[in-house]
């Protein structure tokens, strides 16, 4: 399985954003905490170091992972997608063929996913079933529910 995540421009920005606040906020605040901690004598029964300790722990684990995805992060050029299919960063026009509800996505990367700003992951049921269909395909999405049809009505760029 590779490693590497599609971003948009606003979405790696927004990723190289968070590491810069985890490295240059958070770890010093946390360096500080377990400074004060370690002024207040015996470390083995310092219930506020360990706590420190752990938070810093959690925090270095967190940006590694960040800056893992960022050494294979790739941009998206939606300008060089093809409007025929439906890809990431298309933005799709759908109808439920069992209530005949309508609902438009934009298909994302994982990491930008956000299901209140219509933008769904590649990765998850719906976008799996949606790629590489055309308008007027017939999408078979699997959920927990059952399956469910959905006809592509519109393809566009998000």
């Amino acid at each position: 399985m590779s490693n590497i995540s599609y971003f948009t421009p606003e979405g790696l920005q927004n990723l190289k954003d968070e590491v810069r606040q985890l490295e240059a906020v958070e770890r010093p605040r946390i360096s500080v905490q377990i400074g004060e901690a370690r002024d207040k004598g015996d470390l083995s029964e310092n219930a506020e170091y360990d706590a420190a300790k752990e938070a810093q722990g959690m925090l270095e684990a967190k940006i590694s992972k960040l800056r893992n995805t960022l050494a294979f992060a790739r941009l998206v050029d939606d300008s060089q997608i093809d409007n025929s299919k439906v890809y990431i960063l298309s933005t799709v026009r759908i109808k439920n063929m069992k209530n005949n509800m309508e609902v438009s996505y934009t298909l994302v990367a994982e990491n930008e996913a956000s299901l209140a700003a219509k933008k769904i992951s590649v990765d998850s049921p719906i976008g799996k079933g949606l790629l590489g269909k055309a308008v007027g395909d017939v999408a078979e999405v699997t959920v927990p529910a059952g399956v469910i049809p959905f006809e592509i009505i519109e393809i566009s760029r998000g």
